[in-house]
Parts: C-alpha cells; structure tokens; sequence
C-alpha cells in the first residue's frame, strides 16, 4: 500500500517543456512513474520526446485529463505562473496537485489554498516542496528514486533535505511513501494530513515525522497523535540551534520569542509518545530500535 500515490497513478507535468519540468520529467520516467502528457499554455498539439517517450502537451489541464485519464499534477511553473497553474488544476477538478515551484508569494499560496478548498475536489502538496515518492509504485516531483526501496516506514516531512537523509538512513528497511510537505507558512497538505493517511494504511507499521522551528505545526500534529495514531512515531526537529528572530532557510521557519522554538516542539512531540532525536540519525536509531532492525 501506500499514500496519495500508486501504480495507478497517472502524472502531467505543468512546464514540462521548461528545463527544470523537462529535467524531472525524464527522472521520474525514469523511476517508472506513469507520465502521460504536460501543460504549457500556448504549447499545446506539441509533443516532448524524452529517452524514447513521446509526451503529448496540451494547453490546460482539462484537456489532459480528457485526453490521458492522468489523476496527479506535478507543478515546474516558475513562481509568477504558479498561481494560474493551480487554479487551472483546481478547476479541472484534478484530484491531486503537487506544487514543486518555490518563492511562490504568500498571497498567492494563499488564494489557490482557500480557492482549492471551497471547490473540495483537489488536495494541494507543497508549494516549495520535494514531492512525494511511494518507492517501487510512484515518484512525483525531485526526491532520489534511488536511496531507498519500499518497506513498511512511512515518512511526513518540512524539509527536502532531510527527507532524502532520513530516507538514505533508513534505506535497508524501505518507506511505504515519503512526503515533503514543504515549509512555507501556506502549504496544502499538512503533518496532520499524513499523519491520518499513515495511520489507516494497513502497510504502514510506523512513522518518522520532520519538522522544523517556526509556526505550531507540529504541536497541533502532537496533539492529533495523542488522539488518533496507535502506531509507533519517532520525530526530529530541524532548527535546535537556530537564533531567535531569524528566518532559516524556509520562509515560514522562524522563532519568535518562545513560540515556535525547536524544544517547544519536541516537549510537545514527547508529551504525546513520540520519540524525538536530537539530530537525524538518532531519529533512525529510534525508528531501528522500535522495528527491531
């Protein structure tokens, strides 16, 4: 099993003919994910020939999905497009769009998040995010195909980076899926949202959750483990040392006085019965010593 993604899944790419669309398409056929077809407004009728795969471009996403079935949109649109191309998705009533596009304005996350929403038939991963890959099944947006196998971890985290480490740490053990949710202060999917996902996939046995200082995602997610996970969670906290007042590295990482605070989170996070490292590694030795590996 595994969550949002599968063999099933048929994937477009918005700015597929664009370097950075072109670059990841060819990854990820390359890992098998099924891409049927991309979107460039004005490109449409074209096709991309890409290690022997020819892909069909169309100018909307409605016009993709007629014509491929695809059912999961990864977004390479440069920030100042991004808006547009998710509203295109939403409105053509894809049920999954993955938003890889960084520096997205606020406001504009914003708008397509709460316009997503109130249309209720579209779940948004990211923006600014690595994607998500269910190993062996589907990989959609940048993450390595080639780090790890599939097993029965499940992974829910802010950072690319540390995403890639924990799934490279745990490789010999394998993850059902792996999801970088992104750490701007709008994203779609949320810890929460992963979290439930894992916790009904009868493939899933246990779960790593990331995050990072800033913001109180992962206490409301503390919270949501006390009431609703059964299952073992271990969890690591990016930002242990970071200065008060500084924005680090993602727009939505920053402390302000005692909120937000990578030790309020692990307090929160431990207060539920989670395990929380103090640096990535000790996070997958916990993980090892709960399944025993």
């Amino acid at each position: 099993m595994a969550i949002f993604i599968n063999e099933a899944s048929k994937v477009i790419v918005q700015g597929m003919t664009g370097s950075e669309g072109t670059k990841h398409t060819r990854r990820m056929l390359a890992s098998g994910t099924a891409v049927v077809g991309g979107v460039t407004p004005g490109k449409g009728g074209q096709s991309v020939d890409i290690d022997g795969h020819s892909l069909p471009v169309f100018n909307t996403v409605a016009e993709a999905m007629a014509a491929t079935g695809a059912n999961t949109s990864v977004v390479f649109v440069p920030p100042k497009f991004a808006k547009a191309a998710v509203i295109d998705a939403v409105d053509a009533k894809m049920p999954l769009v993955v938003v890889i596009t960084e520096g997205i304005p606020v406001h504009d996350s914003a708008f397509f998040y709460t316009y997503a929403q109130e249309k209720g038939t579209t779940q948004i991963i990211g923006p600014n995010c690595p994607g998500l890959i269910s190993p062996g099944k589907s990989n959609v947006g940048i993450i390595p195909a080639n780090i790890t196998g599939a097993g029965p971890i499940g992974l829910v985290s802010k950072s690319g980076t540390l995403t890639y480490q924990m799934m490279y740490e745990l490789r010999d053990i394998g993850f059902s899926t792996a999801v970088g949710i992104g750490g701007d202060p709008v994203i779609g999917t949320t810890h929460i949202d992963c979290l439930r996902a894992f916790q009904d996939d009868p493939e899933t046995t246990a779960i790593v959750m990331i995050g990072e200082i800033g913001g109180d995602a992962e206490e409301r997610a503390a919270a949501f483990i006390a009431e609703y996970v059964t299952k073992p969670v271990v969890g690591y906290v990016a930002g242990f040392t970071a200065p008060e007042g500084k924005t680090m590295g993602h727009a939505g990482a920053i402390v302000s006085g005692s909120s937000g605070t990578a030790i309020a989170k692990k307090d929160a996070l431990e207060a539920a019965g989670v395990k929380v490292g103090q640096t990535p590694s000790e996070t997958a030795r916990f993980m090892r010593a709960i399944l025993g590996r």
